[in-house]
């Protein structure tokens, strides 16, 4: 790993209604490729359709980019499947982040999850605090932030929606969204 030695990871929530919680974090991504640090993205929730910050780091040596989720589950129609999507990525997600592979892992939309209460606040906060390796940087994106995140979080920045081109009608754009 090519990270400071002795330096002490950080614990980065990015939450709000507003847009640029992913992408900030994607930013991080890149400032830690540009490095050479070894960075682990997982995507709780978008997994159907490629985006570009997924193309984008297939072409970084040192970025390894995991979108397991089911697609956009906004408005789910399957909540057990949603739940058991979510354990099932979390646990994957504690692989990575024990691996000791990784100078930094992004967990992208875990607060959506733990809002919906597929995962909880105290567990993801517990895992925190006893497991996670001191010099990785953990990275925690989505809409609400539990208390138990909040508690454990070094930095925390909550994006709010000023206007929005969706609120007038505008769809997703290549680029911009995804």
């Amino acid at each position: 790993m090519s990270g400071q030695q002795g330096v002490s990871g950080r614990v980065v929530v990015l939450t709000g209604e507003g847009k640029g919680k992913s992408s900030s974090a994607f930013g991080m991504v890149l400032r830690a490729a540009g490095w050479g640090q070894r960075v682990c993205v997982v995507q709780f929730v978008k997994g159907k359709w490629p985006t570009g910050e997924e193309k984008a780091a297939s072409q970084l040596a040192t970025v390894d980019w995991f979108a397991l989720g089911d697609g956009f589950t906004w408005n789910t129609v399957n909540p057990d499947q949603d739940r058991a999507t979510s354990r099932r990525i979390w646990s994957f997600c504690q692989e990575k982040i024990r691996s000791g592979l990784y100078e930094m892992v992004v967990l992208d939309e875990i607060l959506f999850v733990i809002q919906q209460g597929w995962l909880t606040g105290e567990e993801i906060a517990h895992f925190i605090l006893t497991q996670k390796p001191r010099p990785l940087h953990l990275i925690l994106t989505g809409r609400g932030i539990a208390p138990e995140i909040l508690a454990v979080a070094d930095t925390v920045t909550e994006m709010r929606a000023v206007k929005h081109a969706f609120q007038e009608g505008g769809k997703a754009v290549r680029g911009i969204e995804f």
